[in-house]
């Protein structure tokens, strides 16, 4: 039993959850069938077999027979704004997608808009057993639409950081690509002041932190990317960008500046584990080697890869050069809907079609991806099942025809299971998802207010013709 040995006082708890299968993601990866989890406060005490917990007092007691106990899931790279757009901007490649359709949408997006899109987006988090959530919020970013954002996840109970999205001022390697002039409303010096105000506002340590984030390193100047991991430093959190998503990407970025993205990063001397690049799909082998000394933090999309028809990562390479692979479900509006269950299995699927290997990427490789290395890629206490770790964790459904028979549950859980199979979510030893609800926020009048908001968005962007409701064939 993981238990740290104590007074009587450790005998007590505020939740057992107990006769499940418990898949730890512990230093050991071991997975109880059944098991326990004792919960007190905002940590997990301690962890075993139902039969060492004799003698445990505990406020509530969760009995999980037919189902699956794993820590909650981070969710490595998201848009919160964007779930508004859910369903708008199909069938374009990522350039077109930005220009047409996701630059007149976030350019329109006002902090209400952008404060019930994070609500929305929240509670499908936490219904999903997601709860920690890297969000990369990049318009409108002033001061209140950023604090707007940050708050309104904090409102759902979930974790996590809003990297704040930096543009600057708009370069001609911008303008070369068609991007959209009012995608950069801010000098460099006020993107940094702004940045470093909800810094200020929300600190690390916040449920809901902020980290600097140059938004699509191509497209924002050198010298802006590296004031903003300076101050990344100066607060001591993490840094956040778009890196060699597309196929053009690094050649658009050695032809304006001669080098390669990541090699640029290397020989400025700033990558280290608190860079995490987002997508990070067109790397070559010097970038990966580079990527991987530096242990840098990559987020693996295997869904919006598969929307946008960017490509894959190379998981393998990066994993044994060193660096740290978490997955990310991305925003809904290239992506349909936020599912780490979904994910995970895409994931899987993604590498063994791109490598036609089928050992180029395993369910116990997708379910760390969501977990722990995605906890340990974003700095926090959490992503596995272990005394003293975060009381982050999802109770799962396991007693449904599609999970059944269970013969192995990391397989059921990676391929068979789905998002509507989580029936609890408990974060910092909160429970804030139960039985198709949400505990601390009313459901039903978030999703109004989102309808609402996206309608009046829509026509107010002019993007009306991309809600055609069916379109032929190419």
């Amino acid at each position: 039993m993981s238990n740290p040995a104590s007074p009587q006082s450790a005998l007590e708890c505020d939740l057992l959850l107990t006769g499940g299968a418990v898949v730890t993601m512990d230093d050991e990866r071991r997975v109880l069938e059944p098991g326990t989890v004792a919960v007190k406060g905002e940590a997990i005490t301690a962890v075993g077999t139902p039969g060492e917990f004799d003698g445990y007092r505990a406020r509530r007691t969760i009995d999980c027979s037919g189902k699956a106990v794993i820590p909650g899931f981070v969710d490595c790279h998201n848009h919160f704004f964007q779930t508004l757009g859910r369903g708008i901007g199909e069938g374009m490649p990522l350039l077109p997608w930005l220009s047409q359709f996701m630059w007149p949408y976030a350019s329109h997006a006002t902090t209400a808009d952008v404060r019930a899109a994070a609500w929305l987006a929240a509670v499908e988090a936490v219904r999903t057993g997601t709860t920690f959530v890297l969000d990369n919020h990049y318009s409108p970013t002033d001061l209140d639409s950023v604090l707007a954002v940050v708050d309104a996840i904090a409102d759902v109970g979930l974790r996590g950081v809003v990297a704040r999205g930096v543009n600057g001022p708009m370069n001609d390697v911008a303008r070369g690509q068609g991007l959209l002039e009012t995608m950069y409303p801010y000098s460099a010096s006020e993107e940094l002041d702004i940045t470093r105000d909800c810094l200020r506002a929300r600190p690390p340590g916040s449920p809901v932190t902020v980290w600097p984030a140059p938004l699509i390193m191509t497209f924002v100047d050198q010298s802006l990317t590296l004031d903003c991991i300076a101050l990344a430093r100066e607060f001591g959190t993490h840094w956040h960008t778009h890196c060699s998503e597309t196929r053009d990407d690094p050649e658009i970025f050695l032809d304006a500046y001669g080098v390669r993205p990541a090699d640029w990063l290397y020989e400025e001397g700033v990558l280290d584990a608190r860079t995490t690049l987002a997508h990070g799909i067109w790397f070559d082998d010097r970038e990966i080697e580079r990527l991987g000394e530096a242990r840098v933090g990559i987020v693996y999309n295997p869904i919006s890869n598969q929307y946008l028809a960017s490509g894959s990562i190379r998981l393998q390479a990066l994993q044994q050069a060193g660096a740290v692979v978490g997955l990310g479900t991305d925003g809904v509006a290239c992506t349909g809907r936020q599912d780490m269950f979904e994910t995970m299995k895409q994931a899987i699927l993604l590498q063994r079609v791109s490598t036609l290997d089928p050992e180029s990427c395993s369910s116990e490789n997708a379910l760390e991806m969501a977990t722990v290395e995605g906890a340990r890629m974003c700095g926090i206490n959490a992503g596995a099942l272990a005394p003293g770790k975060n009381a982050d964790l999802a109770v799962v459904r396991l007693d449904r025809p599609h999970a059944t028979p269970l013969n192995r549950t990391v397989a059921t859980l990676t391929y068979a299971a789905r998002s509507d199979d989580v029936q609890m979510t408990v974060i910092g030893g909160r429970i804030v998802y139960e039985n198709g609800r949400c505990t601390l926020v009313d459901e039903e009048e978030i999703r109004s207010e989102a309808q609402r908001r996206c309608d009046d968005l829509v026509g107010r962007a002019g993007i009306g013709h991309l809600r055609t409701p069916w379109r032929g064939t190419a």
